[in-house]
């Protein structure tokens, strides 16, 4: 099952976010302001996810592998929207 929900979050990161909220209690006492979750959920969910990760199984440290893993995430989040815009120019 976790093999599945770290597939799905790659595909349908907002999903899994949804998915979290509901049937967990993933996302309580990461953060003190409402704001953060609902703008990562907008703008940045891989990044929202991988944040909570390293919260939950790094216990907040941030050491190489959950630096690399922000990256990473950003990368993903990031690089849809720069590809899209291109094209929509292109076209």
């Amino acid at each position: 099952m976790p093999c599945l929900l770290a597939i799905l979050a790659l595909g349908m990161p907002r999903v899994v976010v949804v998915i979290l909220w509901l049937f967990t209690h993933w996302f309580s006492g990461i953060f003190h302001i409402a704001l953060w979750p609902v703008l990562g959920f907008i703008f940045l969910p891989t990044t929202l996810l991988w944040y909570t990760a390293v919260q939950h199984w790094f216990h907040g440290q941030w050491s190489l592998i959950p630096i690399i893993g922000i990256v990473i995430a950003l990368l993903i989040d990031l690089s849809p929207a720069t590809g899209r815009r291109r094209r929509a120019y292109v076209s």
